[in-house]
């Protein structure tokens, strides 16, 4: 027992220092992950908030307990560094959330009620907090894009590190010429695969009509009409149907578009939809195809 005391006694402070720096690291980790999982448990929504108060509450213990055990300028380095590396550890997602927040709320990328995809999630921006991002799902589990009724938190730090597309783009973006009421609108498109033998006069002026009846409010506002642009296909001719949207009726107002569209084509016998296929034409023997 002697023996064992003695050599605790010739253990340099320096080296308990690293011991209890590991201890106090371990404390930690194993304290934390039970706070976790329990907030889990609960399906807490303010973990992280939670988290944070209890990574200071361990910090600031950490830390007056060793000012009440400084004996050396030595000791009060390594003390600092210390106590830096845990501050460091424990608040760095918050501190990232803060500085993105406040980003955020000095350049202004995107604001409530903005249809943006961050982090691969397409949503409706609700609220903009220092700890989380909520955003009205849309689409998700369903195709297309209307909003779901889900709220999906996304961490604020994450702004540092995620491509944000923002389905509006601010007015002191644009360019003097096209700062008009269109702000609020985007492009959108309905694409349609007529025939080879389809009136293309017809089939097109059909599709502008449309878009044109479903969207006259927004061609009041911004000044500008639907249009086309056509590609060809193996089997046809593709026409994409351009027209200014809103955003988050954007699903609403496509439907009603090819609604039309299809109503408008069936009672047509010169436009004919495209699909692929192939036909098998029957020749009586004898017979050849004229030239």
């Amino acid at each position: 027992m002697e023996k064992i005391v003695e050599f605790l006694k010739s253990i340099p402070k320096g080296m308990w220092l690293v011991i209890y720096g590991l201890l106090i690291i371990l404390i930690y980790k194993l304290a934390t992950s039970w706070i976790e999982k329990k907030l889990i448990q609960t399906k807490s929504f303010h973990t992280k908030f939670i988290l944070t108060i209890w990574r200071v509450v361990f910090v600031t213990v950490v830390i007056i307990i060793l000012l009440a055990n400084l004996g050396s300028i030595g000791t009060v380095g390594i003390s600092a560094a210390f106590v830096g590396m845990l501050l460091g550890w424990g608040l760095q997602q918050p501190v990232t959330g803060l500085a993105a927040w406040l980003l955020v709320k000095w350049t202004e990328p995107f604001k409530v009620g903005d249809r943006i995809i961050l982090a691969g999630i397409i949503g409706d921006v609700r609220s903009i907090g220092p700890m989380y991002i909520t955003l009205e799902q849309v689409g998700g589990t369903i195709g297309g894009e209307e909003q779901s009724g889900r709220a999906i938190l996304i961490p604020t730090a994450l702004l540092f590190g995620q491509v944000v597309t923002n389905y509006r783009l601010d007015p002191k973006y644009r360019v003097e010429e096209e700062r008009k009421e269109e702000e609020g609108f985007i492009l959108d498109e309905v694409p349609v695969r007529i025939t080879f033998e389809s009136d293309w006069d017809k089939a097109t002026k059909i599709l502008i009509e449309c878009a044109t009846e479903v969207t006259f409010d927004i061609i009041n506002k911004s000044g500008k009409t639907p249009f086309v642009r056509a590609e060809f296909l193996d089997w046809g001719v593709l026409i994409r149907l351009r027209y200014l949207s809103i955003p988050s009726q954007r699903q609403r107002i496509s439907s009603e578009i090819v609604e039309k569209i299809f109503k408008r084509f069936s009672r047509e016998e010169d436009v004919e939809f495209a699909y692929p296929h192939s036909e098998i034409i029957y020749r009586p023997k004898g017979k050849s195809t004229p030239l």
